[in-house]
């Protein structure tokens, strides 16, 4: 057990706080804050890469109630403009100052996995971490990820002083092999180490599933929201600490403590109401990509075939071209991997695909889709 005392399950993400205009409403994250902790709730977590999250977090939050009355989780993100450690340590530095809050109970090394997991390495974040926390400037360290249940194990296996792990978990990803929820959570919980979920509702797309899977949540329970079944669905999970939820609204926080204030845990019949959700999730015609990337290993040009794939995907599911051209960006450009529009046909990839799929026809629509992005 992490904290002194047993926490309430639902964390507030302060990553999509409420504007006006370009700037944080304040007031109204004041009001957010005052509602969750009056409910119970007292866990906040915020990141020095998240704009305004840290000094949002000091005004509503660390000015307006008792230091121990909390637990305030930061991150950081040293694979962002750090040429040096020195660089990665003025982050933690920064977020002291910005978030005045003297200490933080969950310090995190910011989304490991791929290139990325090297940068924490190199700096030697880790005894860093573990010096803060002998000073008392940090309570727990741990890290986020993303990316697979193998590289998850080599993690867990160099630093087993990892006190826990944040990982994307929701019911829509429970089996997409490119995010792979359940194996990665399997993983953490073969380590036992205590999980902090992040997306349960994968950035507001499960607020507004597909159709077939809001009518099964419907059916099942019209006075709830599709929103509170993705939260509940990770809140369930055995060794799961917290959950977070983004919330960007008073009505988001209202619907989210409704649900999570008395969470005991699903029944039998709650579970199978997940589990046909899943089922007509299934039935939606994506492309069957299961990220080996044996494409990307014959390709001459270099294109993001299984990142540009998981895109389509996310669109063909959610129909919401932003946050699919957002995927595309992370899972493509953001790896330096050239767009759909580049593929020169050649065929090469189509011979390495163990999935028989059609990939020249696919990348072209698409390109059709996205453009040159």
């Amino acid at each position: 057990m992490l904290f002194d005392k047993e926490i309430k399950k639902l964390g507030f993400g302060l990553m999509r706080l409420p504007k006006n205009g370009e700037e944080i409403d304040i007031e109204q994250v004041k009001e957010m804050v005052d509602r969750f902790m009056a409910a119970g709730f007292t866990y906040f977590d915020t990141a020095w890469a998240y704009t305004g999250s840290e000094a949002a977090a000091r005004k509503a939050l660390v000015e307006r109630y008792p230091r121990e009355s909390f637990q305030l989780a930061t991150k950081n993100a040293a694979w962002i403009k750090c040429e040096t450690k020195e660089d990665a340590v003025r982050q933690f530095e920064t977020s002291l100052e910005q978030s005045g809050a003297g200490y933080f109970d969950m310090y995190l090394l910011h989304n490991l996995g791929e290139e990325r997991t090297r940068v924490f390495d190199d700096f030697d974040m880790w005894e860093f971490v573990r010096q803060k926390k002998a000073e008392g400037k940090i309570r727990h360290y741990g890290f986020s990820f993303h990316s697979t249940p193998e590289e998850l194990d080599e993690i867990l296996t160099a630093h087993p002083d990892a006190e826990f792990v944040q990982l994307q978990i929701n019911y829509a990803d429970w089996e997409n092999p490119s995010i792979q929820s359940r194996g990665v959570y399997e993983v953490a919980r073969k380590h036992g180490k205590p999980v902090i979920v992040m997306e349960p509702v994968k950035g507001g797309m499960l607020a507004n599933p597909p159709a077939p899977v809001a009518k099964v949540f419907a059916d099942a329970a019209p006075e709830l929201s599709a929103a509170s079944w993705g939260i509940r669905f990770a809140a369930d999970l055995p060794g799961v600490l917290v959950v977070l939820s983004g919330m960007s609204d008073l009505e988001q926080m209202e619907d989210n403590l409704s649900v999570m204030k008395d969470f005991h845990g699903f029944d039998a019949e709650q579970k199978a109401v997940i589990e046909k959700a899943r089922e007509e999730l299934a039935k939606i015609p994506l492309i069957p990509c299961t990220s080996c990337n044996y494409c990307a290993k014959v390709c001459p040009q270099a294109i993001g075939i299984s990142g540009t794939f998981a895109s389509v995907n996310m669109y063909t599911l959610y129909k919401d071209l932003e946050h699919a051209k957002h995927e595309l960006g992370w899972s493509v450009g953001g790896k330096g991997l050239k767009p759909a529009s580049e593929c020169i046909k050649c065929g090469a990839c189509e011979a390495a695909c163990p999935q028989h799929i059609a990939i020249r026809e696919e990348l072209e629509k698409a390109a059709e889709l996205f453009g040159t992005e």
